[in-house]
């Protein structure tokens, strides 16, 4: 009913536009517009406003001789106030843009390394959008963004670049793994050392006090047993000791068998040979 009437609606985010007799006439706004048929007007189509996303994939080769397929996203609308422009000077607008995308990608990757084009990859899509805002704004076109979304090498490159990164971080675990043997082995040490140092010290005190009381036990005997010489006494403590460690021997069930003299004539024995040690130790 509406066409009969000549009532024709555009809606938002849309432009119709319109022709007389063929020839381009005006761009008509959303909303309901009268365009009487029998002189000749029509509308030759529609445009829209939206903003539209097209997905480019475009193979070329880096610098080091690496094949990758670069994906860019590239989101466009047509202007309304060139909207006759974009509706009659391009036939197939996403050729058209593919066209560009292609042209810029493969003159501007094949001057970075593979490493570099992923580092790159805001420059690249910049190149891009600033090549096709120049080239789709005489067509009516606006470029809102351009994305370089992805950077696919050849599955060998991927795998190759896995096993190089993979053997950089091996190297990294190794030597962290080394430098902390390498604290274990010097903290042990120092533990070790000081260790000894403080078991010296013991033994040290150990022996002084062994000394200090052999001296005190010499210097009570001999007030309380008169006529006692300082050589009987250390004979008889010197033989006093023997048995104390001839006892600690056999009362220690893991202890090792030790063999020594132990008869009345071998103390005797002992002490004389215990007494000679410490005399020529210690000449006069």
């Amino acid at each position: 009913m509406g066409q009969v009437l000549g009532l024709v609606q555009v809606d938002q985010s849309t432009v119709a536009i319109k022709e007389t007799f063929g020839k381009f006439s005006e761009v008509l706004e959303p909303g309901c517009h009268f365009l009487p048929w029998c002189i000749g007007q029509q509308i030759s189509g529609y445009l829209s406003l939206r903003v539209r996303q097209l997905d480019v994939r475009c193979e070329t080769k880096t610098k080091d001789n690496v094949f990758v397929t670069v994906v860019a996203s590239v989101q466009y609308r047509a202007l309304a106030d060139k909207a006759s422009d974009a509706f009659y000077k391009l036939s197939n607008t996403r050729e058209q843009i593919q066209s560009y995308v292609f042209d810029v990608i493969r003159a501007t990757v094949p001057k970075l390394d593979l490493d570099d084009a992923f580092e790159q990859k805001n420059d690249i899509a910049k190149a891009v959008e600033e090549e096709l805002e120049k080239a789709m704004s005489a067509y009516g076109y606006e470029i809102v963004q351009t994305l370089i979304v992805d950077i696919e090498p050849d599955d060998r490159v991927k795998r190759a670049m896995n096993e190089i990164n993979a053997a950089a971080r091996m190297r990294v675990a190794a030597s962290e793994k080394a430098e902390a043997e390498k604290i274990l082995q010097i903290k042990k040490a120092e533990g070790e050392a000081e260790s000894k140092y403080l078991a010296g010290v013991g033994i040290a005190r150990q022996r002084q006090a062994i000394v200090d009381g052999l001296r005190d036990s010499v210097l009570a005997f001999s007030e309380n047993v008169p006529g006692t010489t300082a050589k009987d006494i250390m004979d008889m403590v010197l033989v006093t000791q023997y048995f104390d460690t001839m006892k600690e021997i056999g009362a220690s069930s893991k202890s090792s068998s030790v063999f020594i003299p132990h008869g009345p004539g071998a103390v005797k024995d002992v002490a004389a040979q215990i007494r000679d040690g410490l005399l020529q130790a210690n000449p006069q």
